[in-house]
C-alpha cells in the first residue's frame, strides 16, 4: 500500500508509522529522516538543504520534493511505502501526484488521524524530559515520576522544553490548520481520506487505522 499519514502534532503519527509500516511490511518514509539521511551521506540534495538550515531558512518544497522522490524509487519501497510528515502542503501533494503518476502508480489511502485541539495541547504541554538522558520522558498526567520534578530512572531533573510549552503548541496548530490540514480537503476530492480517531492507547489506534484501511470501518 502507498499511504500518507496526516495529523496535528501530538496526534502519535511517529509512533502509528513505526507499527503501521511493520504491520504492512512496507518502508516508514519521514521527512526528519530523509534530511538526516541526505546530509550525512553528503548528496546533493542533502548539502542544498543543509545550506538553507544553517541559513536558517526553511528548506525549499524542490528539494523535499527531490528527496522523497529518490526515497521512494529505493527498492524496499517498490510495494509500497508510508508517508509521514509529506506532503505538508498543497504545493506538495500536487507535486507528489505528479511524481507517482510519472512512475504510473498512485496512493491509496491518506490516514487522518484524528484530535481534539484541548488533546494536542494536554498531550505536549504536559511533557517533561530529563536534563541528564532526554530519552528519559514522562507527562504530568499519562506518565507522572514518582517524584514531582525527578526522573524515575536516573534522578535527573525534569523540564519542560521551550517548544512544549501551551503557547508554542498553538502556534504549531495555527502553522497545521493553515497549510497542512488544507491537503486532506485535497485529497478528499480524489476519495482517499479515511479519517479516524487518535484518542485511546497506542495499540487501539493501531488497530482501528489497519481495520480502516482494509475497510473495516
Amino acid at each position: 500500500m502507498r499511504i500518507v499519514l496526516v495529523g496535528p502534532p501530538g496526534a502519535g503519527k511517529g509512533t502509528q508509522a513505526a507499527f503501521l509500516a511493520k504491520n504492512l511490511s512496507i518502508p516508514h518514509i519521514s521527512t526528519g529522516d530523509l534530511f538526516r539521511a541526505n546530509i550525512s551521506q553528503g548528496t546533493e540534495l542533502g548539502k542544498q538543504a543543509k545550506a538553507f538550515m544553517d541559513a536558517g531558512n526553511l528548506v525549499p518544497d524542490e528539494v523535499t520534493i527531490g528527496m522523497a522522490k529518490d526515497r521512494m524509487a529505493q527498492s524496499d519501497a517498490e510495494n509500497g511505502f508510508l508517508l509521514d510528515g509529506f506532503p505538508r502542503n498543497v504545493s506538495q501533494a500536487e507535486a507528489l501526484d505528479v511524481a507517482l503518476k510519472a512512475d504510473d502508480v498512485k496512493l491509496d489511502a491518506v490516514l487522518d488521524l484524528e484530535v481534539p485541539e484541548d488533546e494536542v495541547v494536554k498531550r505536549i504541554a504536559g511533557r517533561r524530559i530529563c536534563r541528564k538522558d532526554s530519552s528519559h520522558v514522562f507527562h504530568v498526567t499519562y506518565s507522572k515520576p514518582k517524584t514531582e520534578g525527578v526522573c524515575d530512572v536516573c534522578g535527573g531533573e525534569l523540564y519542560q522544553r521551550e517548544d512544549d510549552s501551551e503557547d508554542t503548541v498553538r502556534k504549531r496548530l495555527e502553522v497545521y490548520h493553515t497549510q497542512t490540514e488544507p491537503i486532506i480537503d485535497y485529497y478528499r476530492t480524489q476519495g482517499l481520506v479515511v479519517t479516524i480517531s487518535a484518542l485511546g492507547k497506542v495499540d487501539e489506534v493501531t488497530k482501528r487505522a489497519m481495520d480502516a484501511l482494509k475497510g473495516d470501518k
